[in-house]
């Protein structure tokens, strides 16, 4: 940082009035360079984001807009050097990108040699041209070059040491940039890695869910649905929800879903399951409460079987499209402790489309839940519509892509299969 002493000594004699001449001559504003308060304003416009493309864009446009030259960056991944990128000013200023890669990768290159000579390119008629490489580097991290020139005279010691100011800041962003990367690819494996999709139905049963996590960056949170075949031709369906949102809730829906696994292959009624389900969960301090609700479908003998723990009823949609909900007697979140659930038994032939759903498919904000249940009970939906139809039809009705919660949601209808 020797340049930056220099800088800040000119800004306290004499001297300061050279470098405003000579900002001046390449058609810079006469003092730009001298205000202490100039010189944090332009480097408070470097980093604004957290995108490293972004922040080379800035840092381009700076150097060109107030050194009246054209400027470019070549960023270096490992032992791959990228071409120019974000140019600002005349490209066909720059010199050979094949020269400037080759200091590019050389990371033992200076700005400006020991004798002040700068880095010179040839242009392409054989003219010698000034060009000036600048590391975008800070610590033993480094992250590739800026790359100025210009028509004229040659680039001063002052304009170099600004350079690499103005480099060494960008590349500080460009490091944070790349760890947020780097966390948010490693962020999103997990997330993937949790979201396991749900098993395969009985064939006498069509299923169809869709997940929708809230925000822009979570890949999963701590809704989910579940199908597990059971013997005889019957299928277990769940639809859950644990409290919270992104990987702390995801982590623990994977418990659930885990137990649930465990608890289905006892074929347990559904209100036995959800029973040990609390169990479970409340012996374990660090386990979030979770609301959930299982139906045991049996297409065979054309009924189900429904529980709920703190759950919203689920709806029955008929031959004709026509909406109603199916009362279910509900017990207390999982993880509580307290037990108490109760099963209901209902009818549910091959005309009829079973939808359950978490509360981030209905719930809005400062809304009374009986006015967003309301809601759903008023789509109507074309007769005999597949499973896939009836999801694709209640997420665009109820603009769910825009919830302010995660949505899970499932559909199943009977197909054709032979009574006892």
């Amino acid at each position: 940082m020797f340049g930056v002493a220099r800088l800040i000594r000119s800004l306290r004699g004499p001297a300061a009035q050279d470098v405003a001449r000579r900002a001046d001559s390449y058609g810079l504003p006469g003092g730009t360079w001298v205000a202490p308060g100039a010189l944090r304003t332009v480097m408070a416009g470097i980093g604004t984001t957290l995108d490293e493309g972004t922040t080379c864009a800035e840092l381009t446009r700076i150097v060109a807009g107030r050194f009246g030259c054209s400027a470019a960056v070549m960023r270096v991944h490992g032992v791959t050097v990228s071409g120019y990128e974000s140019i600002a000013g005349d490209p066909d200023v720059l010199p050979d990108a094949r020269w400037a890669a080759g200091v590019a990768r050389d990371t033992t290159s200076p700005a400006v040699d020991g004798r002040g000579e700068q880095h010179v390119a040839q242009s392409g008629v054989g003219r010698a041209r000034p060009a000036l490489c600048v590391p975008l580097a800070t610590g033993e991290h480094r992250y590739g070059i800026l790359v100025c020139a210009r028509d004229g005279g040659h680039f001063t010691h002052t304009e170099a040491d600004l350079f690499a100011l103005l480099a060494e800041r960008a590349a500080s962003h460009i490091r944070h940039a790349r760890e947020h990367a780097e966390v948010s690819r490693t962020a999103g494996d997990l997330q993937r890695a949790l979201r396991a999709e749900p098993g395969r139905p009985h064939p006498n049963l069509d299923v169809a869910t869709r997940y929708l996590p809230a925000g822009k960056r979570a890949l999963v949170g701590g809704d989910w649905c579940e199908t597990v075949r059971l013997h005889f031709g019957r299928t277990l369906l769940v639809v859950g929800d644990v409290m919270g949102h992104g990987v702390e809730a995801a982590v623990d829906m994977t418990a659930y879903r885990s137990d649930l696994r465990s608890l289905a292959a006892a074929d347990l009624p559904p209100h036995r399951i959800l029973r040990r389900l609390d169990d479970m969960a409340a012996r374990e301090p660090g386990r979030r409460p979770a609301t959930c609700l299982i139906a045991r479908v049996d297409p065979v003998r054309g009924q189900m079987t429904l529980a709920g723990a703190g759950h919203l009823p689920p709806v029955v949609i008929s031959g004709q499209g026509e909406t109603s909900s199916l009362p279910v007697l509900v017990g207390p979140p999982l993880g509580t402790g307290f037990g108490g659930y109760e099963a209901t038994t209902y009818r549910l032939d091959e005309a009829q489309t079973l939808l359950m759903f978490t509360d981030g498919l209905v719930e809005r904000r400062g809304e009374d839940i009986d006015v967003s249940l309301d809601r759903l009970a008023r789509i109507r939906f074309a007769p005999a519509a597949r499973v896939e139809s009836v999801l694709d039809t209640v997420l665009a009705r109820l603009v769910a892509r825009h919830a302010e919660d995660d949505v899970a949601v499932l559909a199943a209808r009977p197909s054709h299969v032979e009574r006892r």
